[in-house]
């Protein structure tokens, strides 16, 4: 039986009344267990399946991500106590038929422990198979050298029983270590090896083990041998897993069993900037495929994201592919709030009288409605029916729980002091917020009142978000659209409303003008600051710099805001007016820029945007008229910005420059590029210049400066897009140089989400790839028509422009002249007619189109430097002996 809870207990004089802590019996996730179980089960005991083939994808975790304070860890302690047999955990779950295979749990909260060990993880889960008596030997074989060599006259057993996460583990492995050293000392004939697995015992062991004696049958894990070899470190810790799941898989069948690890709170390992403890639970569980493992924690897992490869051992969707799937088990699953069932169970239980529910089936399904899953209103709701059934002597009516929210809301206020009562009605004018800005909203000169409440249970903390808390959206909205005026000590008005909106539209430009350029503050203060400007009806101010930052900056990320609810002011209309803008513009690398340029011109048509903000929506239809071809109309409209002299005037003068670039009149590319000025991107656009006239060198050159600079001003965004161009340029020359310029591009890409750059990346990975892939036609073609789809037009070219450098490394006429062809349907007259022609002097040949670029230097050197990277790359190939 749960425990009672004392505080309601002592309100009631009835002594057939009982109050209950109910633990909700969160049957989906159970059943998702049950399924995991059976599922792994089936393919680890299958006859295809193979301990030691660490190539093939994984499908052995199952997640729990949500909120705190939703109930992960008790789901995941309940998880161990009914896989484990406990008779109190059987209540909650059915015993599902046909019965589970036998498991072994093990649960291990990764935030009981100051530091993450490695070991302590790694012993749990091979104490926990040895408290059912199995032994691991060859594991054990490898442990006893690590042993030695970390913990000199530490005994295994002392350690077990100092970490208090171990020492409840009934586990024989400190005898179990001593069988197999004395066992392998006697059948090989080393009696020195139980003092110690070093020196010529270990060579003689490990000879032994690669001539397969007879002896070391239970030991023929191929790997063995190396990681007895290894330095024995922290390093080779993490590889010992695979011995381990090698002798589980080594188990007689009729004692075959299937280990259950419990990875709770694992926020606290899984820091999104330094993922080193993280990238050793990666490795343990994909050297583990026979054991299921179970993570809990208030952030999905992102093992399926290729661009973690650096950080992480094994990532993406092939190695993962059940963590990106809405199907099947195990997978990730978002624990939200109650369902309805569970919400109407915890109603039942949650008072009691003779053992039977005292709050009616009809009260409950109306609090349950009303609660939207939220433990806490249905523990409010269930303290106002037994004040309600005291003070009436009998079951109140049900008309009685037919109430906004907002009643137990300020029930609430009533225990607050009247400065956290000015906090909470501030804070819920923000979707999250940090102490620092709770206070500055509510207009307190101290922080007290904010610490004090996020401690209240209404408050949600999620220490990944920028502003780490928030309130729960039931309380929130309770507060926004409740009176106040009977109850409240301290009711505001429509004035004091609109004054702390003002507060808070001013921190958050304190905030993003103190940012420095973060990329994340810029979008997270411009939706927090445009819904605040239209729903009070605040001027622009500040926004306007942001926004254009925002454009300046490729941001990506959506400043979409909810449908405004009738007629607005000028002010009001303009910042919707404005967020409908950045919403456009961020959807320009994943819509079609056709339907990019219709919504743009839509925003200008309503004329709500004031005169000096039209310039965002007209810079990106003369960039998304570039990009769809429509050469004309991109020339007026940049010159048009250009002309006006505002904020965006620089880049459109390097749109001017881009345009004169696709046409091939470099020299007059240059001329325009040499006065755009450090503002205009004058060294990327330089570097874009240079390249397509085969001077890597200078143009590597450029745009490193360029990315530095745009690093130094904050520019995420830009330094991600010049370090992908940097990459791109290189790979035409320097193979090895440009690897580890597409790595480190991928770095920066990962926090500023620069989609143009992302598939500039996969061009330069063909480039990269030419000569050496015989798959790259197909790969070039499926580049282009992603770009092609979403209107990238040079995008596409330099798809196709990578295949025609493949096919002249390989000196295939017949290739060259497909790939040529391929290439010509991305040209259109003049526009793009340049890459044809470097496409032939790859060959050292003329192009027969009567089209000429006005090479900078002369197209004899363009094309000397072209067919040069050629030589250079066939060097290389023959070099290593593939051409």
């Amino acid at each position: 039986m749960p425990p009672s809870n004392l505080d309601n207990a002592f309100q009631s004089n009835a002594a057939d009344f009982q109050a209950h802590e109910v633990f909700s019996d969160r049957d989906g996730e159970w059943a998702a267990v049950v399924d995991s179980v059976r599922n792994v089960w089936e393919a680890v005991s299958g006859p295809a399946f193979d301990i030691q083939d660490l190539e093939g994808p994984r499908r052995n975790v199952l997640v729990f991500y949500g909120v705190g304070g939703i109930g992960k860890t008790t789901l995941a302690q309940q998880i161990a106590r009914r896989l484990g047999g406990d008779d109190v955990a059987m209540t909650h779950w059915a015993v599902p038929e046909p019965a589970l295979p036998q498991t072994v749990p093990v649960y291990l909260d990764l935030a009981k422990s100051t530091t993450f060990e490695l070991e302590s993880v790694v012993l749990a889960i091979r104490a926990a198979i040895s408290s059912r008596g199995h032994r691991a030997p060859a594991f054990d074989l490898a442990l006893s050298r690590y042993w030695e060599a970390n913990h000199p006259g530490e005994s295994l057993e002392d350690y077990l029983r100092a970490r208090t996460g171990l020492n409840r583990i009934s586990s024989r492995l400190p005898e179990q270590v001593d069988e197999i050293l004395g066992e392998v000392a006697d059948n090989f004939e080393l009696p020195g090896m139980v003092g110690g697995l070093v020196g010529q015992s270990l060579i003689a062991l490990v000879k032994a083990l690669r001539d397969r004696n007879d002896h070391a049958r239970a030991l023929r894990c191929r790997r063995l041998p190396t990681l007895l070899e290894a330095e024995p470190d922290l390093d080779a810790l993490s590889y010992y897993p695979h011995l381990l799941a090698w002798d589980i898989a080594q188990l007689p069948p009729k004692q075959a069993l299937l280990p259950v690890v419990l990875l709770d709170t694992f926020e606290d390992i899984a820091e999104r900037g330094n993922r080193k403890n993280e990238r050793l639970i990666n490795r343990l569980v994909w050297l583990m495929p026979n054991v299921l493992f179970v993570v809990t924690g208030r952030n999905r897992l992102q093992w399926d994201d290729a661009r973690l490869r650096e950080k992480l051992w094994r990532t993406g969707a092939v190695r993962w592919p059940l963590l990106r799937s809405d199907v099947g088990e195990p997978r990730q699953h978002l624990v939200g709030y109650l369902s309805p069932h569970d919400r109407e169970a915890f109603l039942a239980q949650r008072l009691t009288s003779d053992g039977r529910p005292m709050i009616p089936r009809e009260h409950r399904r109306l609090i349950a409605a009303r609660s939207e899953g939220l433990p806490l209103y249905l523990d409010m709701a269930a303290s106002l029916f037994m004040e309600l059934h005291q003070s009436e002597g009998a079951i109140p009516p049900v008309h009685a729980f037919d109430r906004d929210f907002a009643a137990l809301v300020t029930a609430t206020f009533r225990d607050l002091t009247p400065d956290e009562q000015s906090v909470v009605r501030a804070v819920s004018l923000l979707d999250s917020f940090s102490i620092e800005l709770a206070t500055a909203v509510a207009g307190l000169p101290r922080d007290g009142a904010a610490v004090c409440l996020v401690e209240r249970p209404f408050v949600e903390f999620d220490e990944s978000a920028l502003w780490p808390y928030r309130l729960h959206k039931l309380v929130r909205s309770a507060i926004r659209n409740a009176d106040f005026d009977a109850d409240s000590r301290d009711p505001w008005s429509a004035a004091d409303w609109r004054r702390a909106a003002r507060r808070a539209f001013d921190a958050f430009g304190a905030q993003w003008g103190q940012a420095e350029g973060d990329r994340r503050v810029l979008v997270a203060c411009l939706r927090a600051g445009l819904r605040l400007a239209r729903d009070f009806s605040l001027p622009l101010g500040w926004l306007e710099d942001a926004a254009v930052d925002f454009a300046r900056d490729s941001v990506v990320e959506s400043i979409d805001l909810d449908e405004p609810e009738g007629a607005m002011s000028t002010d009001a209309a303009a910042a919707h007016a404005l967020a409908v803008t950045l919403s456009v513009i961020a959807r320009r690398n994943s819509d079609h820029r056709q339907r990019i340029v219709q919504e743009l011109r839509a925003v200008l048509a309503v004329g709500d945007l004031p005169a000096r903000m039209r310039e965002i929506p007209e810079y990106y239809i003369a960039m998304c008229d570039r990009d769809l071809g429509n050469f004309d109309a991109s020339m007026e409209g940049m010159r048009s910005v250009a002309d006006r002299g505002g904020r965006l005037a620089p880049d459109a003068r390097r749109g001017l420059h881009h345009l004169l670039r696709r046409l091939g009149r470099f020299r007059n590319a240059l001329e325009l590029a040499e006065q755009l000025g450090a503002s205009g991107r004058q060294q990327r656009t330089l570097g874009e210049l240079w390249w397509s006239q085969g001077n890597i060198a200078l143009a590597c050159t450029s745009l490193a400066v360029a990315r530095d600079q745009a690093s130094a001003a904050g520019l995420s965004g830009e330094a991600a897009l010049c370090q992908s161009y940097l990459a791109f340029a290189a790979a035409f020359q320097d193979r090895a140089r440009a690897t580890v310029q597409v790595a480190q591009a991928h770095a920066l890409i990962e926090g500023a989400r620069v989609g143009w750059a992302e598939m500039l990346l996969q061009v330069a990975g063909l480039v990269v790839d030419a000569g050496h892939d015989a798959d790259l036609p197909r790969r070039a073609d499926d580049v282009a028509a992603s770009a092609t789809a979403i209107g990238l037009t040079s995008l596409a070219g330099y798809a196709r422009l990578a295949a025609c450098f493949h096919a002249a490394v390989l000196d295939s006429p017949q290739l060259n002249d497909r790939m040529r062809m391929r290439l010509r349907d991305c040209v259109r007259g003049a526009e793009f007619a340049y890459l044809i022609e470097i496409a032939y002097m790859f060959t050292g040949q003329d192009s027969p189109s009567r089209l000429r670029a006005d090479w900078i230097e002369g197209a004899d050197t363009a094309r000397q430097r072209w067919s040069g990277l050629v030589a250079d790359r066939r060097a290389e190939l023959a070099a290593t002996g593939r051409n």
